[in-house]
């Protein structure tokens, strides 16, 4: 499977995603009551913290399927608002409003959407460890309602610091920045602390879990000042996306981050998965829950190829020279 988009220097798209098994699985069987009537209209629950842009991939992709919100598709849309006690009430209200598929962002959605129902099919576009979280029995084979795309984050954790320690030859010490609230998030943090231990980086770890922490954060790291600043992003993270961003190159701090759109906003570098795409692609599980499929048949895709990105503006304003060899592996340089 490929997909495609625009990239700023011109090079090939990379292969992006393949199922867990390899390939897709056959010959799936009608899930629940589902219809496939063309009259139908289609409800979707969305629920995650806050709006953002790279969402609006797989509703654009929904709309290139048949399902356009306003005509044969409602979406209800719940927003945490960066309090992820609220997501138990929130997917109650979804299930309440008996919608035909909830779409989740965040573990803990995924989690309160699958206690409050076992029916209702659930698809995430980019989860985290979802195996090791409970949100699914295995990428191949999900069983229950739950399915859609993963990203495997120890070989990412260790990739990550591969890198940075080319990018800062003489890195040695650094700060994980991560939402101690997400279980998921927590687990990346054991793989990136395992990976610096390989490595020889030693990684403190900076815990946020509500808006409120951030201040109090951004004091401490100020006051520290580490080598290099790791940022884990979910949905929290992400509604503070321009703060930390602000705040690492204000202080001069660099810092790595796990997507494009954080460099696209003015971080310094990151490296993973494409999250447009990986929602784009998130509109192929509704799609086939739509037409009777069985979400416990459709094994949970991971992408395979990351984005290297390095934003040279922020590079020069904090004062980071680059190493070439560093530069030869960057697949988008913003200048």
């Amino acid at each position: 499977m490929h997909f495609f988009g625009r990239w700023r220097r011109a090079m090939r798209r990379r292969d992006f995603l393949i199922t867990a098994t390899g390939g897709l699985a056959l010959g799936f069987r009608p899930y629940s009551s589902l219809s496939q009537s063309s009259a139908r209209v289609w409800r979707i629950g969305f629920l995650a913290h806050g709006n953002e842009s790279f969402y609006q991939p797989l509703f654009d992709r929904l709309k290139e399927l048949g399902y356009e919100e306003g005509g044969n598709l409602i979406v209800e849309r719940r927003y945490a608002e960066g309090h992820a006690d609220r997501f138990q009430q929130l997917a109650k209200e979804l299930v309440q409003q008996k919608v035909d598929i909830i779409i989740v962002v965040t573990t803990p959605a995924a989690l309160a959407a699958k206690k409050e129902t076992t029916t209702i099919p659930i698809v995430f576009p980019n989860a985290i460890n979802p195996v090791e979280t409970g949100v699914v029995a295995s990428l191949g084979h999900p069983g229950g309602n739950v399915t859609g795309g993963a990203i495997p984050t120890a070989e990412l954790s260790a990739k990550r610091l591969e890198l940075l320690k080319q990018m800062m030859p003489g890195l040695s010490q650094g700060t994980v920045l991560w939402n101690e609230a997400n279980p998921s998030v927590s687990l990346g943090w054991r793989d990136t602390q395992n990976a610096g231990h390989a490595m020889g980086v030693v990684l403190d770890p900076y815990r946020v879990r509500e808006p409120a922490d951030f201040g109090p954060a951004f004091a401490m790291l100020a006051q520290k000042r580490p080598e290099v600043i790791i940022v884990f992003q979910d949905a929290l993270t992400l509604q503070h996306r321009d703060e930390i961003i602000d705040f690492t190159v204000r202080e001069r701090l660099p810092a790595m981050f796990t997507a494009k759109e954080w460099t696209d906003a003015g971080g310094l570098v990151s490296y993973g998965e494409n999250l447009s795409e990986m929602y784009r692609r998130g509109a192929y599980f509704v799609d086939r829950i739509f037409k009777g499929a069985n979400p416990a048949d459709l094994p949970v895709e991971q992408p395979t190829k990351y984005d290297l990105m390095l934003n040279m503006k922020t590079a020069n304003k904090i004062g980071l020279t680059i190493p070439q060899r560093f530069l030869d592996r960057v697949n988008d340089i913003i200048e």
